[in-house]
């Protein structure tokens, strides 16, 4: 079971690069962020004629998730539990194959001084009960999506370029290790030592001089981690015309 996922940064943009990444890659089950499109205005038809199945969570302009399947989803969930004020739209997870499989699209949380940091905090914690609950199930978890996070120094390019920046602040950082601590494992960092990146700004050549960051990630429950067979980041979408800054990640599972 290949499971992948990718910030498409607009999907009404990059559809031509998805339906080039679906026909490519094989993926039975591929996680999309950042959509930037309602539901009604997501392009269904065109992903369906290809056999995937659709659930989505979108919000115009900003935001937005969806999981593509070729197996049919089963108790789709949309919206992160905890705060039903919140009406950003970066939570889908739904049951595939006996996996349960969570699109995520984590809250940026810049400028740090503004209440956009506070709010990333926030969410993280929501997300850390929600992954709390799911491990309750002890079944096959993969908790994918851009989490805005940057781990450890080692991945990116210059550890002193994103000091003061959201993503490696340390109560970011914090957070996405209590993950880690409660069972959860990183599927790239514990399948391969070598530094590898999955964004690179548009701006300043960062793709031509591989000055990238990797903060799309794929965590495993035990469960899932036992199944793993092989990790890896496609790069090629990212040096195409009128690419995502971020490229997919994915997981090869034996179920």
């Amino acid at each position: 079971m290949k499971i992948a996922s990718w910030n498409v940064n607009s999907v009404k943009a990059r559809l031509p690069r998805l339906i080039d990444y679906l026909n490519a890659s094989s993926v039975d089950v591929l996680c999309l962020q950042e959509l930037k499109t309602v539901d009604e205005t997501f392009p269904r038809e065109e992903i369906e004629a290809l056999g995937y199945h659709v659930e989505t969570h979108g919000q115009k302009t900003y935001n937005g998730v969806a999981i593509l399947s070729k197996q049919p989803m089963e108790n789709v969930l949309r919206r992160l539990p905890g705060d039903d004020s919140d009406e950003q739209a970066r939570y889908i997870e739904a049951t595939i194959n006996d996996v349960r499989i969570a699109s995520i699209y984590l809250p940026n949380g810049n400028p740090i001084e503004t209440e956009k940091f506070p709010y990333k905090l926030g969410w993280m914690d929501r997300l850390i009960c929600q992954a709390e609950k799911l491990l309750d199930t002890e079944t096959p978890i993969v908790l994918a999506g851009d989490y805005n996070v940057i781990p450890q120094d080692e991945d990116c390019y210059d550890a002193k370029a994103w000091d003061g920046d959201a993503l490696t602040q340390p109560q970011s950082r914090h957070r996405f290790r209590q993950l880690l601590n409660m069972g959860y494992s990183d599927a790239y960092r514990s399948f391969t030592p070598h530094v590898n990146y999955t964004y690179w700004d548009y701006q300043r050549g960062a793709w031509q001089k591989d000055n990238g960051i990797r903060i799309d990630h794929l965590l495993l429950s035990p469960q899932a981690a036992d199944t793993l067979t092989e990790v890896g980041i496609d790069k090629d979408p990212r040096g195409q015309e009128r690419p995502s800054d971020h490229t997919p990640i994915w997981i090869n599972l034996d179920i």
